[in-house]
């Protein structure tokens, strides 16, 4: 007699029901578009200045760059705030919050956007930037709108962009701010996602050390080099 063969268990999914989502990523277009051009403008003289300098000058240069180039990408290019199922993750000049659903009291927008912890603790939302101008842009759209009878919609994204916030965040509502649109959906998500199982869970930071040694061992070497000249 033979005994039946054993088969394989089957694989099990790594994520619980969040695994086929892609997390969506928000970033200020306007700070990318700056931090190139700051990068570019520092990286020309720099170089420059290594090339051709004379002296001390090469080495000054270094420094500097070495100092200001990790500031412009730590304010520029890398914050960002991402969005999945189960939490949101800021990413902010100098630190990674990680932010589950179950966890965040509010988010609040006032002067600038920011999430608040069932703790009390605040995290500003640095990749979502508050633009005065575009509100009162909004606002006049608006009263326009109300002036001629047809009131404007917040005109979310469609089928094919944020398929979860614009799940969350379903229908229209009054002309508003492009990232106080964003902040609206957010908190669609929070109130649809707070009591999930998978959402809850502990408040996180990490330090971005990748970005604040090189500009501190910059900062050192400079004010040493102004010193001993």
């Amino acid at each position: 007699m033979t005994s039946p063969e054993h088969q394989p268990p089957a694989p099990q999914p790594s994520e619980p029901e969040s695994a086929g989502y892609r997390e969506q990523v928000h970033r200020s277009s306007g700070g990318i578009a700056g931090g190139v051009l700051l990068l570019a403008v520092i990286g020309w003289l720099g170089i420059d200045a290594v090339v051709t300098g004379e002296g001390r000058t090469p080495w000054l240069a270094l420094a500097a760059l070495l100092f200001l180039v990790p500031l412009v990408v730590a304010f520029t290019l890398r914050p960002a705030v991402l969005v999945s199922e189960d939490r949101l993750r800021v990413r902010n000049p100098f630190r990674m919050i990680v932010l589950p659903w179950g966890q965040i009291a509010a988010l609040r927008s006032g002067y600038s956007h920011e999430a608040v912890t069932r703790s009390g603790a605040k995290y500003q939302l640095w990749a979502l930037p508050v633009s005065l101008r575009a509100r009162k842009k909004a606002a006049r759209r608006a009263a326009r709108a109300a002036a001629e009878g047809a009131p404007e919609t917040t005109g979310r994204s469609g089928p094919g962009r944020g398929g979860l916030l614009r799940r969350a965040g379903a229908g229209d509502g009054p002309v508003r701010a492009e990232t106080d649109k964003v902040m609206d959906d957010l908190r669609a998500l929070l109130e649809d996602r707070g009591e999930a199982e998978t959402a809850q869970g502990e408040v996180t930071v990490r330090w971005a050390y990748e970005v604040a040694a090189p500009a501190a061992a910059g900062a050192v070497l400079l004010a040493v080099l102004l010193a001993v000249g």
